[in-house]
């Protein structure tokens, strides 16, 4: 039976719990993956260790003490016409993918989450099905410009 673990602005991770993560987020993101100064990032702007952090939160699935997936989840500090959520990141371990450990991950993550999430996918990840099962819609086709 597997459990979790959320650290937030209450409950922040210690030096090894982050390196744990931003490893496993690096290793098992593959080709949808950041560089781990990202991950790292991203992981402090949700526990609210950097200075212009809305907060956030990380949730761990964890089986015999051994990590099984991550999923991060930093508030937008909006409302509205803005999601009051964005996940940045998941990831499910390789060897337990196909078994439910994502899709116990992102439930407990939306019941987590105060106000609606949104999150970016690429059209040929097979995690897609699971977003739309779980009722995200694709309303925008995003685009960006990059500096």
């Amino acid at each position: 039976m597997h459990s979790f673990k959320i650290y937030n602005n209450n409950i922040k991770p210690d030096a090894n719990e982050k390196q744990e993560i931003v490893d496993f987020l690096h290793n098992h993101l593959g080709e949808y993956g950041d560089p781990k100064e990202h991950i790292l990032n991203c992981l402090e702007f949700a526990t609210m260790e950097s200075l212009s952090a809305a907060g956030g939160f990380v949730l761990a699935v964890l089986e015999k003490g051994e990590l099984l997936g991550v999923t991060i989840i930093n508030k937008t500090g909006m409302a509205g016409f803005i999601p009051e959520n964005i996940l940045v990141y998941i990831a499910v371990h390789e060897k337990t993918r196909g078994k439910g450990i994502g899709k116990a991950l992102m439930e407990k993550a939306i019941a987590l989450a105060e106000g609606d999430i949104a999150l970016h996918v690429e059209p040929d990840n097979p995690a897609k099905r699971l977003y739309e099962k779980l009722g995200f819609t694709n309303k925008y086709l995003e685009m960006r410009l990059h500096r």
